[in-house]
């Protein structure tokens, strides 16, 4: 860029003051501001050495791969990851955690303060840019030895005082390759890296809290199952021992009908246990100590399901944050380039210092008492032993890894959708088949039932289809939680649940518009 181009005030500004003579402080000063305004020339001038970055191509699917037997439209534009975590998790008390999480969390707590070390990281790298000035002052006090090799003239006091004022300006690194700004532009990318990272937590943090909150609510209700079966067995074993004393049943047929009390007692037993500990493990996201938790919707009112579908392949790159964070640490590896090149040229370096000295304070600041000094260095590498070639080859070793790492993470994230695809497909189909499959045992326990108090089988039968039952009731109850676990790591793995969450009175309406 020629001095022709620059913005008109500038120029003007600049030609109007570089002019003055010598010998005074105007001319100095004007000495050093000519040659301000030329290193400012030739910082708009010059270029910043190294690539500019470029995304580079993936290999981008036309569609998610989903189960053969889905019929939806899914590469509709509208997305479910553009719904917020409010809109999908409908339960006032599940939304009341969730925000309580992402307020108190200790993960949320860490990653916030990551992004303030980024930011400050950011503003240092950001003030090589603009000169460091600093003021000082000082009075010495100093005495020659009177017997000393070179001695003291007579009449000549050995004791000498003097002060000085002065303003310094440190060494100052003119940016005539772009060095400065491509570390800026790095550091740049190290806070949205951060910043990524901080949404990626709040998104994990959504899910984590979701799950568990979803696995608490099933547990309640297999303790429900147990319960109940417990007093249906207990029922049973009662009227077994009746007509056992009556002479009808046989002590073999107490035993058995024993077995199934046990058995339910027992499942009880360790169902309160992980009950404890799903509310302990609730607890530690919100940042709580250990206790119990208050639930909202019983378990079989939650419903998550899908009617939006999950949208375009391509919206994963600027919806996802992972995606994002592996861009910006692209970006960051890029600007390191050009660093590593900007060192293979000179260097220049302004310094200056302006100020007074006087032996007598009544002096210090007479024209005579000035002392200045201002100079521009430049320094260029002629022979460092391979050691900038070996930096510049490491920095595009780390940016071809990280080239690697972006499209690793891209095309991961089109196996994780697909695969949240097909689970959330699959286990609808396994929930229905279960379903079935537990109403069967349900019935034929009945009839058992039917046919030993007919007389017709022996209690062992009963038995049979009792436990079968009991376990179909709560494979059932695992089917449905694995169908709503699975439309939250679709929407996860979607990119959806980081945005900032809604105002409280939006939470308890439960419509988050």
């Amino acid at each position: 860029m020629k001095a022709s181009k620059l913005n008109p005030m500038l120029r003007d500004h600049i030609n109007k003051t570089s002019g003055g003579g010598n010998g005074n402080p105007g001319s100095i000063l004007n000495v050093g501001f000519r040659i301000f305004s030329a290193a400012l020339i030739a910082i708009l001038a010059g270029c910043a050495v190294g690539p500019n970055y470029q995304r580079p191509a993936v290999d981008m699917p036309a569609r998610f791969r989903s189960a053969a037997s889905d019929t939806k439209d899914l590469s509709a534009a509208e997305s479910l990851a553009n719904l917020g975590w409010w809109q999908v998790m409908d339960d006032p008390q599940l939304q009341s955690y969730i925000a309580e999480a992402l307020t108190n969390s200790w993960d949320i707590q860490i990653a916030a303060a990551r992004v303030l070390q980024a930011e400050a990281a950011a503003r240092v790298t950001r003030s090589q840019f603009m000169p460091t000035v600093g003021a000082g002052a000082d009075w010495i006090t100093t005495r020659a030895s009177e017997n000393g090799p070179t001695g003291i003239p007579a009449g000549i006091d050995p004791q000498k005082e003097y002060g000085s004022v002065y303003g310094t300006m440190a060494t100052y690194e003119l940016d005539l390759w772009g060095r400065i700004r491509r570390a800026n532009e790095a550091a740049r990318a190290q806070v949205l890296v951060t910043q990524a990272a901080q949404q990626t937590v709040r998104q994990t943090l959504v899910a984590q809290v979701a799950v568990a909150y979803l696995s608490l609510l099933e547990l309640d209700f297999e303790l429900e199952i147990a319960e109940r079966t417990y007093d249906a067995r207990t029922n049973s074993l009662m009227l077994t021992q009746a007509r056992q004393t009556g002479g009808v049943a046989s002590m073999q047929d107490v035993h058995q009908a024993q077995v199934l009390v046990s058995t339910a007692e027992a499942a009880i037993v360790d169902t309160q246990r992980r009950i404890e500990q799903q509310e302990n493990e609730i607890n530690l996201l919100l940042g709580r100590n250990p206790g119990p938790v208050q639930r909202g919707d019983g378990f079989l009112q939650q419903k998550l399901e899908i009617t939006v579908p999950p949208g375009l392949p391509s919206d994963l790159i600027d919806r996802r944050p992972d995606i994002r964070a592996a861009e910006q640490q692209l970006i960051a590896a890029n600007a390191d380039i050009g660093q590593a090149k900007a060192a293979f040229f000179p260097k220049v370096t302004l310094t200056g210092l302006y100020g007074f000295q006087s032996v007598a304070l009544a002096d210090l600041f007479q024209s005579g008492s000035r002392i200045w000094q201002f100079g521009p260095a430049v320094t260029m590498p002629l022979f460092t032993g391979g050691a900038l070639k070996g930096n510049l080859n490491l920095a595009r070793a780390v940016f071809e890894e990280a080239i690697a790492q972006y499209q690793k993470t891209v095309q991961n994230s089109f196996r994780e959708v697909s695969d949240s695809l097909i689970d959330y497909q699959r286990t609808r189909e396994f929930r229905a088949r279960q379903e079935e499959t537990t109403q069967a045992y349900r019935s034929s326990a009945d009839l058992a039932n039917t046919r030993y108090e007919g007389g017709v089988t022996s209690y062992l039968e009963v038995l049979y289809n009792e436990q079968e039952l009991f376990s179909a009731e709560i494979n059932l109850a695992k089917a449905r939680l694995n169908e709503l676990l699975s439309v939250v790591a679709l929407y996860r793995s979607l990119g959806g649940g980081w945005e900032t969450s809604p105002r409280p009175t939006e939470i308890h309406a439960g419509t988050g518009e």
